[in-house]
Formats: structure tokens, C-alpha cells, sequence
């Protein structure tokens, strides 16, 4: 297979850009041009070719593109480009974007100019500063011989970084960039327009509604220092949170902090309004999201926008200004958004989910066997669990006591105290005093005290690894410490990092935290399981897409789940093959009890 590096330089101005667009809308946009093309084959010299669409297009067709990977760094904007402009799809995809992340993490920078310099290979230049506003024609010879100059430099940086970082870098993980970039390159989706304007009047229909019976303007909503008043003239303090940015106390009013959340349940009902008027109008998020659906879909198809190694433990996120990570599920307007979302004429969609994934990972893991055991057999974990904490049989648990059960299961495993699982019940509506709360969790670290000692050993591994001491943790030493990287190696070969490692000794005792983007972030025991089993759940699931890719076009991925388009006639295989697929375990992972639930839908929201 031939090594295609390739990069555009494509025409912007101060409206016209990718930091005022997303790649979907300025590719598609009938201001968009290319102004020139670097191009290198393997190991050969770069070449710049400039001129009219029909003339590089007529470049781009002079190469064979059956047997070539197309690498670049953002491959999803040059492929794009490469596709949808001139109707051309090579083998495979790769990106030396994506792989730096996923070696270096999320906490650094990606780009070009951040990695080159890294690696110490060249400076990328600034030319693209002076090509602001110009379209080709607007270009002297002598200034496009230089901007060829500044594109070609691009192109061998990229070419050079691959050559450094794809040595090492593990085969499935190349996959699975060239799986995650289709989704997008190749769009395959369609969405329902009318739908789409349908749920854009009902959502702002609501908003006013929600502003209405609150009695106040939007001006009082959107302002902090406001909303901190109104809800005093209420008799409420305003909650109040840290600010990670600062370290300084800031009104606590995102939709995320549970303080707020817990006022929509306010015994006033005038305060329940204020918070809900609150949350609708200072939250636009499904008002533009609906807008930018609609758009795209007057554009043509949807191209799915999932960012590869998105978060800290490897997995995807949301990408192009629509994260389809977080769509709404629940109620009938909730679900229009994911309705809207559907496969094109003579095409079912199967959205297959890893079900409980994280907290079979975690009783493997820790070697809970009777949990592992219970999970293997498809006993209800929930009930088993609820049974327990109130001291009946399994067969007498109420509907109630399951939810507490389930909660316990889902929340206590990465050492939740009673105070945060008692404010958790209470988001999902369920009371529960502190003294019961206390009692429930300390029922369950009883139960489960292999889960228990699994916290007090990552504890211990974060002193390792500052002390640099090489061990494994968890079953089977599938987890492998990296002292001098600060990180923990995964199955996949790839690095779970805590950056800048450090320790303060506090009266509570030694706290460990690292360096991000934001900040420091305090890290323990039971933190560094959760992200180990996200991590581990992220890497069965990768295999697991790179089989069912074998057979069915894979469109999208869903924390958990796998989205697989297939054509009509061969659904009930395709399903059956699917979900064969998402209850594989790799070797590393003997003993995992695995397992999936899968629905089809000619939309993706019918498909639960």
C-alpha cells in the first residue's frame, strides 16, 4: 500500500473560516475554494499543484487511489475536501492528529505547529496569515510559489511525525482512526427535515412557555448576579461552586452542579419555575443543535462527527459543534432529535449496546467473583443488590428498592461516600436521609470488598508511580504501571497519563493530583478505577467495532453502543452477527462476562 500525504490550502476570510464554521457547513459552502494541493507519495519529494477545480482535479486523478492510505494531520477536514470536492476515496484513513493524542493525551496540544515542535523536526510557518481574503486569482506568482512553499513544509512535518509516531503505534488503534474518520468522510446518514422544524418550533415554544411562568425577562435569566438576586428575593442562597479556572467561589448554575438541580425540586413552586425558566433559556443547546441539524440537512447527508480519543481514557467525543455523544433520550420530544437521525432508502440502522459494560469491567477486575458470577449468569444484579440493603428476598424487592439497587451498583463502585450518593438519588427524584445513605454504602463496600481493595491498591499505585516502581493492577496484571511516563498501560498498548504527577500531604493525608488543560486535578484510589474501567470498556469496545466493520458499515458510536447501517434483506443476520460481535472479549480479557442488548430502527431513536 502507497503512503499518500496530502494538504489543502483552501480560501478564508474573517467570516469564512473554520473558526467561524464547522468543517461540515465551510466545506460544503459555495464560497469555498482550493487554492493549491501538497501531495507526497511515500518517501518522494512534495509536490504543489495549483490551478482551477477541473485543473487539480485533473492532478488528483493522474495518482491511483486504490491501494493508498491517505494520511494527513486533520484528516477529517482534507478528506473531506479530497471526497466530497473531487470524488475520491482512497484504502484507508490516518491521521497524525488523532495518534498524537491518543500517545500524548488530550491535556496537550495536537496541532501541527505543538507536535512538530515536540518532536523537533521543523517549524511550521505562517504564511496562511497572508493568504486571509484571497481567493487564487488574487495570488501573484511569486506569492503562490511561496504559500506552495509554506504547504509542502506542512506536508513533510506530517509525513515526518508519522514516520516518528506510527513505529510503535498499536495496528488496531491505526483502525480505528480509519473507522472513526468514514463516519464523517463518508457520510451514509440522512435526516428528517421536517421533523427537524417540527421539534425547532416545539423546543422554542417551550422556552417561552418556561420563561412565562417564571415572571421574569430573559435579561434576569441569562445574568448571573441576577438570577443570584431573584432567587433571593425568594429566600434561597445561591449555590456556590469553585471555579477551576480561577480557585475563586462563583455562582454554582450550570445545569452539571447538583446544588442547582437540587432547587427544581424546591418546596416553592415559584423557584421550581425560576430554575426551570433558567435552565431552558440559558442552556440553547438543543435550540442550536436542532438549527445546525437543519442546516445540514438542506446541505445533503450527515456526515458524523466523532473525535477520536476524545477524553482522558481514550474515548470518543463529540466533534463539529453537534455532539451526538449527549442527544436526548428521554420523553417523546426528547427523542426527536436521535428520530431525526435515519438510514437512507432500503437501509435499517442496529444500535447495539454494551450493556452495564463499566460495572462488569470493574467486579472482573477487582476479582469480585460472586458479582462476576451473578453478571455471567444474567441474575439482576440490582435486585441481588437491593435484597441485601433492605433484608428481603429477591422475589419481594419493590420496583423502589431496585432503582436503589441499581444506583448503588452503578454509583458506590468507584468509592461514592454517602453524601454525593444521597445527592445522586435525589437528582433522579428519590429521598433518602444521610444516616440511610450512610448505611446503604457501607452494605455495599461490605458485599464487594474486593472491590473495596481494588481503591486501596490504585491508591498504592499512585505512590508507585511517583516513586517509580514498576507493578501490575487488577486481575490477571492486565494493567501495567509506567513509572516514567506517569501512566498506567492498557490493553491496547496506549497510556492512561497523569501528567506532572504530584503529592500534598494535607490533614486528611497524602492527596495526589495532576496537570491538565484546566488545571490540577485531584486523583485516588477509587478516581483512577473508574478511569481504568472506562478505559478498559473503551478498548473491548474498539475491538469489538473493528469486527462488526468487517461485515457492516459501522456509522456511529455511542459511549457504549455501536451504530451499524445495513441493507433491509439482511437485518435479522446482520443483527444476530452484530450482537455476536458486542459479546466477543478479547484474550486479554478471560473472564469477563460480556454481554449487549441491541434494537433496529429505520431511525436511530427507534432503535431502543
Amino acid at each position: 500500500m502507497h503512503l499518500v500525504t496530502l494538504d489543502f490550502e483552501t480560501y478564508y476570510d474573517r467570516e469564512f473560516s473554520l473558526s467561524k464554521l464547522t468543517t461540515e457547513a465551510y466545506v460544503r459552502d459555495p464560497r469555498f475554494e482550493v487554492i493549491g494541493v501538497g501531495l507526497k507519495v511515500n518517501g518522494t519529494a512534495t509536490e504543489w499543484a495549483s490551478g482551477t477545480h477541473e485543473q487539480i482535479q485533473d492532478y488528483l486523478n493522474s495518482f491511483d487511489w486504490s491501494d493508498v492510505m491517505l494520511l494527513c494531520h486533520n484528516t477529517m477536514f482534507d478528506g473531506a475536501i479530497l471526497d466530497w470536492k473531487f470524488g475520491i476515496r482512497p484504502k484507508v484513513y490516518a491521521d497524525t492528529m488523532c495518534i498524537a493524542r491518543a500517545i500524548h493525551g488530550v491535556e496537550t496540544s495536537a496541532s501541527l505547529r505543538a507536535v512538530s515542535e515536540k518532536y523537533g523536526i521543523g517549524e511550521k510557518g505562517t504564511e496562511v496569515v497572508q493568504a486571509l481574503g484571497k481567493r487564487r486569482e488574487d495570488f501573484t506568482d511569486a506569492e503562490l510559489a511561496h504559500y506552495g512553499d509554506y504547504c509542502v513544509n506542512d506536508v513533510d512535518l506530517t509525513y515526518k511525525l508519522f514516520t516518528i509516531m506510527a513505529k510503535d503505534f498499536p495496528r488496531k488503534e491505526l483502525k480505528l482512526i480509519d473507522l472513526t474518520l468514514r463516519m464523517f468522510i463518508q457520510p451514509m446518514l440522512e435526516l428528517d427535515l421536517g421533523l427537524l422544524e417540527q421539534h425547532l418550533t416545539e423546543t422554542r415554544d417551550h422556552k417561552d412557555e418556561l420563561l412565562e411562568s417564571a415572571g421574569v425577562v430573559k435579561e434576569d435569566l441569562m445574568s448571573n448576579p441576577k438570577f443570584a438576586e431573584l432567587l433571593k428575593s425568594f429566600g434561597v442562597e445561591p449555590p456556590m461552586k469553585e471555579s477551576p479556572a480561577t480557585g475563586k467561589q462563583t455562582f454554582a448554575f450550570a445545569k452539571s452542579d447538583e446544588d442547582f438541580k437540587a432547587l427544581a425540586d424546591h418546596e416553592n413552586p415559584q423557584v421550581q419555575a425560576l430554575v426551570a425558566a433558567r435552565l431552558g433559556t440559558k442552556s440553547t443547546l438543543e435550540e442550536t443543535r436542532t438549527q445546525r441539524f437543519i442546516d445540514i440537512a438542506k446541505r445533503g447527508t450527515l456526515p458524523v462527527p466523532v473525535r477520536y480519543y476524545a477524553a482522558h481514557t481514550g474515548r470518543w467525543g463529540g466533534d463539529d459543534k453537534i455532539n451526538l455523544q449527549n442527544l436526548p433520550s428521554r420523553g417523546v420530544n426528547g427523542k426527536k432529535l436521535k428520530r431525526s437521525i435515519i438510514a437512507p432508502p432500503g437501509y435499517t440502522l442496529i444500535d447495539a449496546d454494551s450493556a452495564q459494560i463499566e460495572a462488569r469491567v470493574l467486579a472482573w477486575l477487582a476479582e469480585q467473583d460472586d458479582l462476576t458470577h451473578a453478571f455471567r449468569a444474567g441474575e439482576d444484579v440490582y435486585v441481588k443488590m437491593a435484597s441485601r440493603i433492605y433484608g428481603v428476598a429477591e422475589s419481594d424487592v419493590t420496583k423502589d428498592q431496585r432503582f436503589v439497587g441499581k444506583t448503588t451498583i452503578l454509583g458506590a463502585g468507584y468509592g461514592m461516600g454517602a453524601i454525593k450518593f444521597q445527592a445522586q438519588l435525589k437528582n433522579f427524584g428519590f429521598d433518602m436521609d444521610i444516616a440511610e445513605a450512610r448505611r446503604v454504602i457501607s452494605i455495599y463496600r461490605e458485599a464487594n470488598w474486593k472491590i473495596n481493595k481494588l481503591w486501596r491498591d490504585a491508591q498504592q499505585a499512585l505512590v508507585e508511580l511517583h516513586s517509580s516502581r514498576k507493578i501490575s493492577l487488577g486481575y490477571g496484571s492486565v494493567l501495567e504501571l509506567v513509572p516514567e511516563e506517569t501512566a498506567i498501560r492498557l490493553p491496547s498498548g496506549l497510556l492512561l497519563r497523569y501528567d506532572d504527577l504530584k503529592f500534598d500531604t494535607t490533614e486528611k493525608g497524602v492527596e495526589f493530583h495532576y496537570k491538565t488543560r484546566r488545571g490540577r486535578n485531584r486523583i485516588y484510589g477509587g478516581k483512577v478505577i473508574e478511569n481504568v474501567c472506562q478505559a478498559i470498556a473503551r478498548c473491548i469496545i474498539g475491538e469489538q467495532m473493528l469486527k462488526i466493520a468487517k461485515k457492516h458499515r459501522v456509522v456511529l458510536t455511542v459511549h457504549d453502543s455501536v451504530v451499524a447501517c445495513v441493507p433491509d434483506e439482511e437485518v435479522e443476520e446482520a443483527q444476530a452477527y452484530v450482537e455476536e460481535c458486542m459479546r466477543w472479549i478479547p484474550d486479554w480479557a478471560e473472564g469477563l462476562p460480556i454481554n449487549c442488548e441491541s434494537g433496529t430502527g429505520k431511525s436511530y431513536g427507534d432503535c431502543e
